[in-house]
């Protein structure tokens, strides 16, 4: 599949061949391993949960619990986005294609994490967390062209695309969060600058990426959680540490402010560009 057929939004879709619905069957599969690991930890009570995973060493950078009832939305989606996946009439779609391997990865990744942090594996949760992300991240911004002229009301923008813009974008707040957590929890954070200096400059790192990424996608469902996540940030850090809990909170309307501007703001490039 070449770029120049990704960028075009009016070719016609095909049915999946035989190779196409094993794929798909995976991505439902994995869909379900990751909702069904989750709330069945939860549920049980096995291992170390995530939210006590996290509470472990947050002395850097702390996001508010209730942050993380965003899970529920994002797994909603991705639930609907798989399902739609195995229907018989869901035809084969570029957008579909783009990204069926990446999203099953990327939900074995989010589902692996629930293991690894219920069994303190620290270094495996920032693999697992980085890697899902990033496995997400890339079809996003090689395709950006193709997503941004979507027409409005298409399937694929809503059913494929949005689903996973929202699990990239929460996941790019939590994997330098998990990150942090890890470093700060084993005294490897770098004594080249205090624990407050790190946690501003990776606000601002992740604040400079979702734009750049927003920007290139025109993506709002990609820039609201991470406005989201920073937005919990302040919540818990605004009396234990204001400086970092005013930071996210600037980055947070500067998240808001610049994704609106860069999703609705800006006209769609014609012709397309990757």
């Amino acid at each position: 599949m070449t770029e120049a057929a990704l960028e075009a939004p009016d070719a016609p879709e095909s049915a999946p061949p035989p190779r196409t619905g094993l794929r798909r069957l995976i991505v439902l599969a994995a869909a379900v391993f990751a909702v069904a690991i989750s709330y069945g930890q939860i549920a049980t009570g096995w291992g170390q949960s995530a939210a006590e995973f996290a509470a472990d060493s947050d002395a850097t950078l702390r996001v508010a619990g209730y942050a993380f009832a965003i899970w529920g939305l994002i797994y909603l989606g991705l639930m609907i986005y798989a399902v739609r996946q195995v229907l018989p009439n869901t035809r084969e779609s570029p957008m579909i294609r783009a990204f069926g391997w990446p999203s099953a990865l990327a939900l074995l990744g989010i589902g692996w994490w629930i293991v690894a942090a219920a069994f303190d594996a620290e270094v495996m949760t920032i693999v697992l967390i980085v890697g899902s992300a990033t496995v997400l991240l890339i079809p996003l911004l090689r395709h950006a062209g193709a997503i941004r002229n979507l027409p409005v009301g298409d399937r694929d923008r809503w059913l494929t695309v949005t689903p996973l813009a929202l699990l990239a974008g929460w996941l790019t707040i939590a994997s330098p969060v998990n990150l942090i957590t890890v470093a700060t929890g084993n005294g490897d954070l770098p004594q080249a600058a205090s624990p407050t200096v790190w946690a501003v400059l990776a606000i601002v790192a992740v604040t400079a990426f979702v734009l750049f990424v927003t920007a290139r996608t025109r993506l709002l469902a990609y820039a609201a959680p991470v406005a989201w996540g920073l937005l919990g940030a302040f919540v818990a850090e605004q009396t234990r540490n204001p400086v970092v809990g005013f930071s996210a909170l600037a980055a947070a309307l500067v998240v808001v402010v610049g994704g609106v501007i860069l999703a609705f703001g800006l006209r769609r490039s014609r012709p397309a560009t990757a």
